[in-house]
């Protein structure tokens, strides 16, 4: 691991040093930044982001760490002693950083079978209907005549677009909560 103050990472952030310090970090498991002040934060995370085309996960528990959750991909909030400034700025919220481990490897996981078993749901249900128009427009032999009356176009969406995302997305879990905390190589496929 590597572990840096804030002073050397002022010197770091300027132009001229800024590959180095990318790659000396690509090479650790582990890299702590104390000290920081809140810009230096902002900065680093801006610059993983941009130049090693990383997502960025920021997690803070108090204002001064608010930059750094705005910037990152994901911003997690830790509610404490140091205020709710985080929590409000983040993505996510926690009450302890404990309970990071759960956010990331099960509900992560979950959210993102979820969201991807999603867009191939409104992909599929979208081919279906354009599908029926496709094949409707031989049958009227191009005419333009509509093929359904609005409100069965609005009660086909509404049922096949509202129902089924809310039951999917409340009972869906493609793996226990507990294999996901035991195994949590799951979470890099």
């Amino acid at each position: 691991g590597l572990v840096i103050d804030g002073r050397t990472l002022e010197h770091v952030l300027h132009d001229s040093l800024q590959n180095i310090f990318l790659e000396l970090t690509e090479k650790c498991r582990a890299v702590v930044c104390c000290q920081a002040t809140p810009l230096q934060k902002s900065v680093l995370v801006k610059l993983v982001r941009s130049k090693l085309k990383a997502m960025t996960l920021a997690v803070g528990d108090g204002a001064n760490d608010v930059s750094m959750i705005q910037v990152a991909d994901t911003g997690v909030g830790i509610s404490g002693q140091e205020g709710m400034q985080a929590v409000m700025a983040s993505d996510f919220a926690i009450s302890q950083f404990r309970h990071l481990r759960k956010l990331l490897l099960v509900h992560g996981h979950w959210c993102y079978t979820r969201l991807t078993n999603m867009v191939l749901y409104y992909f599929y249900k979208n081919v279906t209907y354009v599908n029926l128009l496709f094949w409707y427009q031989f049958f009227c032999g191009f005419s333009g005549t509509s093929m359904t009356d609005y409100w069965i176009l609005i009660l086909f969406n509404l049922l096949f677009t509202s129902v089924p995302p809310i039951i999917y997305g409340v009972l869906d879990k493609d793996v226990s909560a507990e294999i996901l905390m035991e195994l949590p190589q799951l979470y890099t496929m």
